[in-house]
């Protein structure tokens, strides 16, 4: 049973440097619209900037000496100003949003296929649920930042500079009292954010992790059900739950005082400027359009920099998303293929597996120095107690893991100077667990071979004896298998399973308990199929039922990772040992 403590959560924060040129680096495919864009940005800026100016001249010229037709001229002018830069805004988000988008979608899907070349010890030592929060929670963060903050940010500090400019124009004695207080609010927003980017990192792997447990337990509810552990899996949901909360809360926290602790500064500042700007008027003779002009320029002074600061705390935890994504894209995909690698062609099928040691962990060794020979068209069964090394060797010929050391040959040819399409084309895998993909009956069984024609796949299902019962789902073949096929017997799986193996029709074929999980009367069935099925194919068979190997060429009995005997069933029974003791303890 899994266990909160199990996942541990990477809180240390890395420099973000890297990660932001990497996207950067994503969106350069977009050189073109992000320049129009920029420009986009510019036009509407100056809009917004020019505007505001015009209050000078408006009060100055014509609201003050009573000029009402000029008035009404300007206020024209300034509705056009206006509507260019909005013009200007929404064709900008509209470009921004197509790049964002098709930015995300380069990323998501570099990690679709680095996730294809993974090897499967990779799944093995990662939660499924946490891999799937890399393609939702962390691309969302990165969708947000792409099409949304980014562009705020671009528009936040241009707007700031073009304010700043026209402020020094207005009033050089009012922009620095202005600028007094932007000191103030950089090291306040410095503070926050160096305190925030820790717990936004650190949300984010709890949240992976979190996503990670939950995914197990759904897939597990009979298991917990059936031991009744609910309340054990609660407990265990609660502890996640609050390494979850404890960083989201700090990091929410955060993120939530930066806002109004901005909007004090600025408020404060326009109290100021109020003050000063009002005396420079009664006794400097400054202009009352400008100092109208410059307060409103001093209330978006401060609109831009509360943005910056909200939006920093928006990209820290997009940063962090795309970290993580990264760390799936960087990782070690298998092995490339030996060069000059050789593409299998009419492959009979004769194998030799010479002084293999294979061990998941080097210190850990599970295959001690297997040897055997697999005719051309043999049947080849491997038996012994659970943990033994079948399933292990098993493994080894399609290469889901690479031996240590020894030699595994296919026709007299090294499997690792083989592609590995070419090896695995070559064979057929017929697993313990079975798994189907969303889509019809047709579908998954024509996954073994997707250019098989619908008669192929019928052909196949009637081979391996599953055609008797695809008949009665409630569409046959077009019927719908969804999670898993679990409207499927155990046994129905397993007879699909077989028809997609059947109708690869490969030379060699890997059974690892093929029949385990068919009933007795569905056995006799498709063990007839598969007496058809292996007919002229090199036979690799797992089987804990004895009775389903009998026919074997050779069997071979192991004990911890070694083979102990091998023979066929009578010159195993002769010898009365291991393979004796096994067949007495089923039978008798």
């Amino acid at each position: 049973m899994p266990h909160g403590n199990q996942y541990k959560i990477d809180s240390k924060p890395k420099t973000p440097v890297k990660t932001i040129r990497r996207l950067i680096s994503y969106m350069a495919h977009e050189r073109s619209l992000l320049i129009l864009i920029f420009v986009l940005i510019i036009i509407g800026i100056a809009a917004n900037l020019a505007g505001s100016y015009m209050v000078r001249p408006i009060i100055n010229k014509y609201i003050l000496p009573g000029d009402f037709h000029g008035l009404v001229r300007m206020l024209f002018l300034l509705a056009v100003v206006y509507l260019i830069g909005v013009a200007a805004i929404y064709i900008e988000y509209i470009m921004l949003n197509k790049i964002g988008q098709n930015t995300v979608a380069r990323i998501r899907a570099d990690l679709f296929k680095k996730m294809e070349h993974l090897p499967l010890k990779y799944f093995d030592t990662h939660a499924n649920g946490d891999l799937m929060s890399r393609y939702t929670n962390d691309i969302d963060r990165i969708s947000d930042a792409l099409t949304d903050s980014l562009s705020e940010m671009m528009s936040s500090i241009l707007t700031v500079i073009g304010i700043i400019a026209l402020m020094i124009f207005i009033s050089p004695i009012l922009t620095f009292i202005t600028l007094i207080t932007v000191p103030l609010m950089f090291f306040s927003a410095r503070g926050i954010v160096k305190r925030s980017r820790k717990h936004f990192k650190a949300q984010q792997f709890a949240l992976g992790a979190l996503n990670g447990f939950v995914e197990e337990i759904i897939s597990g509810q009979k298991v917990t059900k059936v031991f009744g552990n609910e309340r054990k899996v609660e407990a265990d949901f609660d502890v996640m739950n609050k390494k979850l909360k404890v960083p989201a809360e700090k990091a929410q926290l955060f993120s939530g005082l930066m806002m109004p602790l901005m909007m004090n500064l600025s408020t404060l500042n326009y109290v100021l400027i109020t003050i000063v700007g009002a005396l420079l008027s009664i006794y400097r003779g400054f202009d009352v359009g400008g100092l109208a002009a410059f307060l409103q320029y001093s209330r978006q002074f401060g609109r831009p920099i509360n943005e910056l600061a909200s939006l920093y705390n928006n990209l820290q935890a997009a940063v962090a998303g795309a970290e993580r994504v990264f760390q799936v894209i960087d990782e070690s995909p298998e092995k490339a293929d030996s060069p000059g690698a050789v593409t299998l062609s009419e492959v009979k099928g004769d194998i030799i597996m010479h002084n293999v040691v294979f061990g998941y962990r080097p210190e850990k060794i599970i295959l001690k120095g297997i040897t055997f020979h697999a005719y051309a068209g043999h049947k080849i069964a491997l038996v012994g107690v659970t943990g033994a090394g079948k399933t292990t060797i098993m493994n080894m010929f399609p290469r889901f893991f690479d031996i240590q050391s020894g030699e595994i040959t296919i026709d007299n040819q090294p499997i690792d100077r083989i592609s590995r399409t070419s090896l695995r084309r070559s064979m057929a895998i017929v697993l313990q667990d079975s798994h189907f993909f969303t889509g019809t009956v047709l579908e998954n069984i024509r996954y073994g071979r997707l250019d098989a024609t619908d008669e192929d796949v019928m052909a196949a299902a009637k081979f391996t004896a599953a055609h008797s019962f695809i008949k009665h789902l409630p569409q046959g073949y077009d019927t719908l298998l969804e999670n898993d096929g679990a409207n499927l017997s155990q046994g129905q799986r397993q007879l699909l399973n077989i028809a997609r193996a059947a109708v690869a029709d490969p030379p060699i074929l890997l059974l690892d308990e093929a029949t385990s999980n068919i009933d007795p009367r569905s056995e006799i069935l498709i063990q007839k199929g598969l007496d058809q099925l292996m007919q002229g194919r090199t036979s690799l068979i797992i089987a804990h039922r004895l009775s389903t190997i009998r026919n074997a060429d050779v069997i071979m009995v192991l004990e911890q990772g070694e083979i102990v005997e091998s023979g066929t069933h009578e010159q195993l029974l002769a010898k009365r040992g291991k393979y004796y003791s096994l067949n007495e303890a089923q039978f008798n």
